[in-house]
């Protein structure tokens, strides 16, 4: 792989940027490979680049009915934290952001991470509860967050109003060290790097059918042919029970539209990012000055990628209580994406009822976060059996009654 550096960038912008190559291969499939993974997201692929980096098993595919990153790794709001309450989430969030501060150098690709902070605000005495609690949790997990009072919110968030007509500013949960990244970027870098190891990404290519022998997976069928492989993982997000219907099972989750839009670009006037799950919103500025807003996943089922006006109407109103500045703003655009959501809140990666097949969903409304820590936790899961990352995460929590509750800490979608 041809590094990308300063003196590369000079040396190409001398001849006109002539000499730029592919930054990965598009090879036809092969008969047969060590594993398959369908989807060519973010977490699939951190999970093909951590089984080749830290296991050794690059005779992998990652397929892709659409094209690299166009699902929800290219249609989230790019929000990095790990301030979760229960243990396994704080563990798992945690080694995707301490991941995502090397992710650069590591992948010799700019992805621009920026830890500039993230800011829950606690809108009622409930929620300041809720967050000492938190703060205390993760002070015990060693994450670093600590909640602040009103004064402190103010100083860090000038443009905020405390005093809200229906729900004043209390205080807040904040992580100094949680920011923003290049949601585009993080799917090229791990592209880049895979397609480097010898990994074939196969794009616009859907899986039409999962072949089993038995109990085992044997391979898929594809809309190029028939593709044999030894183990299966399944990272497909909001169409997760599509494609676990196909091998046989069915998930305990739901897939729901997430919307989102930005405003039109204006001056830099808020270095943070900023969540209200009170009023259900939360927003952040973009390194072009659009103000990027979201809000909570719509209260039906659905596979739409489409944004609604009401929804779009009801988290601006929502946020307008609490910046007023917003309000005369113009809505630049605005788009939707599939999220698969179960009923704890919390993800699922584990093994299934199929021999050789994996599964890594139900990420929800915080799948970008979670990327790398959720590829090294599936990679290992993948290519040992076993993962203490992943071990509290198992489908089998939901018979045997070992919920990882995070309802609190994903209560608004971010």
């Amino acid at each position: 792989m041809r590094r990308y550096s300063a003196f590369a960038v000079a040396r190409e912008a001398a001849r006109y940027h002539s000499g730029w190559g592919r930054a990965w291969r598009s090879p036809e499939p092969k008969k047969k490979y060590d594993v398959v993974i369908v989807g060519a997201g973010g977490h699939g692929l951190a999970t093909a680049y951590y089984l080749g980096k830290n296991h050794g098993i690059t005779n992998v595919a990652i397929i892709e009915k659409g094209w690299l990153g166009g699902g929800n790794t290219g249609r989230n709001t790019t929000i990095i934290r790990s301030n979760y309450l229960q243990d396994p989430s704080a563990a798992i969030y945690e080694k995707a952001r301490s991941l995502y501060e090397t992710m650069s150098q590591d992948l010799n690709y700019n992805v621009m991470f920026s830890p500039r902070g993230v800011l829950m605000l606690a809108q009622t005495e409930h929620e300041v509860r809720g967050y000492k609690r938190t703060a205390h949790a993760n002070m015990l997990q060693g994450v670093q967050t600590e909640f602040i009072g009103p004064e402190r919110v103010k100083e860090i968030v000038p443009i905020i109003s405390l005093e809200g007509p229906r729900y004043p500013v209390l205080g807040g949960l904040w992580q100094a060290r949680g920011g923003t990244g290049r949601h585009d970027a993080v799917a090229w870098a791990y592209a880049r790097a895979c397609s480097d190891m010898g990994m074939d990404i196969i794009q616009k290519t859907e899986v039409i059918g999962v072949r089993k022998e038995g109990d085992k997976v044997v391979g898929v069928d594809t809309t190029k042919g028939a593709i044999d492989c030894d183990k299966l993982g399944m990272i497909v997000a909001g169409h997760s029970s599509v494609l676990a219907e196909m091998a046989g099972f069915r998930l305990p989750m739901e897939s729901v539209a997430l919307q989102a839009l930005v405003s039109e670009p204006i001056k830099p006037c808020m270095d943070i990012v900023v969540m209200a799950n009170t009023v259900h919103g939360y927003m952040s500025q973009s390194d072009k000055g659009e103000m990027v807003i979201g809000g909570g996943t719509d209260g039906f089922n659905n596979y739409t990628q489409r944004g609604s006006f009401h929804h779009v109407e009801e988290t601006v109103r929502a946020l307008v209580e609490t910046f007023p500045m917003i309000s005369r703003l113009k809505m630049l655009r605005q788009w939707g994406g599939i999220v698969d959501v179960t009923g704890d809140r919390s993800p699922i990666i584990s093994k299934t009822p199929v021999d050789g097949v994996f599964i890594n969903s139900g990420w929800g409304t915080g799948g970008f976060k979670s990327i790398p820590g959720s590829g090294w936790g599936m990679a290992e899961l993948m290519a040992k059996g076993h993962s203490s990352l992943t071990e509290e995460f198992g489908l089998n929590r939901f018979t045997e009654g070992r919920f990882v509750d995070e309802s609190v800490a994903a209560g608004v979608a971010h």
